[in-house]
């Protein structure tokens, strides 16, 4: 028979080594789960700067087609009075 020792022992060091594993796995999946989710939040922060950038150049380019046109009225106005 063998003694108690000689069995505990390799029993608690399988034990530990799948807990540890186990743990591992575990957090490294937590790591990529918040990764992912900081991804995702950057993504929307920049896809929300594009439009706004976007809404902007749409704004600047509707004033100069503005400007354009008041230039345009100003010539013609200037070219009738000389």
């Amino acid at each position: 028979m063998t003694d108690l020792p000689s069995v505990v022992i390799p029993i608690t060091i399988v034990l530990l080594l799948t807990v540890t594993v186990t743990l591992c796995i575990r957090f490294y999946f937590r790591y990529e789960r918040h990764r992912t989710e900081v991804l995702t939040a950057e993504l929307a922060r920049n896809r929300e700067q594009a439009e706004r950038a976007v809404r902007q150049q749409e704004h600047s380019q509707t004033q100069i087609a503005e400007l354009t046109a008041r230039i345009a009225a100003l010539e013609h106005l200037l070219r009738n009075v000389g």
